[in-house]
């Protein structure tokens, strides 16, 4: 999912996006959209216009980074309840002239804090009590906040988030989620290079993308290891006579810091982004890369057009604003219908 700002076109909406069951989410400053290709083929759509959140101090550097995360959560949650639902619906009523029905929305938000305690305890809670483990396994009696455990957290970590992602690849839906972020990618690159939003435009694309929430979430890992190699010891000191206790209080420690490092790394990818594109530099957005090609997999037509289909509704909402009917949940029987109907309504 790209995040951060871009680097050029300060005259066009910038436009990240995230990747749900069998459809895309886009978000412009002031439009937020998420198309499902349904099981019979039709098109399900929720589309809205929202106030611009990157306003007065969420504009400031760091703060920036912070704000755009939670957003990105919040709005990401809603697209997967979103799309679960979408999915589990067996059919959806259209009319003989491929006019949209509206159907019900449903479901509760899906817990954003839930979201994020499941993150922490993967990412953060559990390498570190590998470490641990292997402190203990092996001997070595290091002290919790000592920059050798804290590297062995780290290599833990990078461990553990490439591993995550190795094995979810494995399970069929998480592979065409996958393929629907290498889509989502693809489209966005064509809207940032000024082409038209076509298949054969985004098909010809990479499914790599700076911006991407994967390289966020590895540069995250990567500079949490830094700072914690380096903060580690100058934190007040913890001697409870328990190992155990010991690193949960080094644990509680360290949680305030986690907002710090997102927002310095929202910082760091956002300069990337900018400068790091092209010519030897792009060496730094490597890792990131790689990573991305556990997460990004070659979507087909079909795929590209929900993509597209996500994008188009919401530059289409950035545009009309307000002004125009919102329908929160609509099906379109093809593609071409959804096409047509926006030119309809843009007219």
């Amino acid at each position: 999912m790209p995040t951060g700002e871009p680097s050029a076109r300060a005259s066009r909406p910038y436009i990240g996006g995230q990747a749900v069951l069998e459809g895309v989410m886009m978000r412009a400053p002031t439009s937020f959209a998420v198309v499902v290709r349904r099981r019979d083929g039709s098109l399900q759509v929720r589309e809205r216009a929202m106030v611009d959140g990157r306003r007065g101090v969420a504009r400031w550097p760091f703060v920036r980074g912070v704000a755009s995360l939670v957003e990105s959560l919040r709005l990401g949650s809603e697209a997967l309840r979103f799309s679960a639902f979408g999915l589990s619906l067996l059919s959806m009523a259209t009319a003989d002239d491929g006019t949209p029905v509206q159907s019900a929305g449903g479901g509760r938000k899906l817990g954003t804090w839930l979201m994020l305690i499941v993150a922490v305890s993967l990412f953060v809670a559990l390498p570190q009590g590998a470490a641990a483990g292997v402190n203990r396994l092996l001997g070595l009696n290091l002290e919790v906040q000592s920059p050798a455990f804290q590297a062995i957290t780290g290599a833990f970590k990078l461990a553990i988030v490439v591993g995550y992602l190795l094995l979810i690849r494995r399970v069929p839906d998480i592979r065409r989620v996958f393929q629907y972020h290498g889509a989502e990618h693809k489209t966005i690159s064509t809207y940032e290079a000024n082409e038209a939003l076509t298949v054969e435009n985004a098909r010809a694309k990479t499914t790599m993308h700076p911006r991407c929430g994967t390289t966020f979430l590895v540069m995250v890992a990567l500079v949490s290891i830094l700072v914690f190699i380096t903060i580690g010891q100058a934190l007040p000191r913890i001697h409870t006579g328990s190992a155990i206790l010991d690193n949960v209080a080094f644990f509680l420690e360290k949680l305030p810091f986690l907002p710090v490092i997102a927002a310095v790394t929202f910082e760091i990818q956002r300069v990337f982004a900018r400068y790091c594109t092209t010519g030897p530099l792009r060496v730094v957005l490597w890792p990131g890369f790689l990573v991305q090609k556990i997460t990004t997999a070659e979507p087909d037509d079909a795929q590209l057009e929900v993509a597209l289909a996500s994008l188009r509704v919401t530059l289409f909402r950035q545009e009309e604003g307000q002004t125009s009917e919102v329908n929160d949940d609509v099906a379109f029987p093809t593609y071409d219908a959804l096409l047509g109907a926006e030119r309809l309504r843009a007219a």
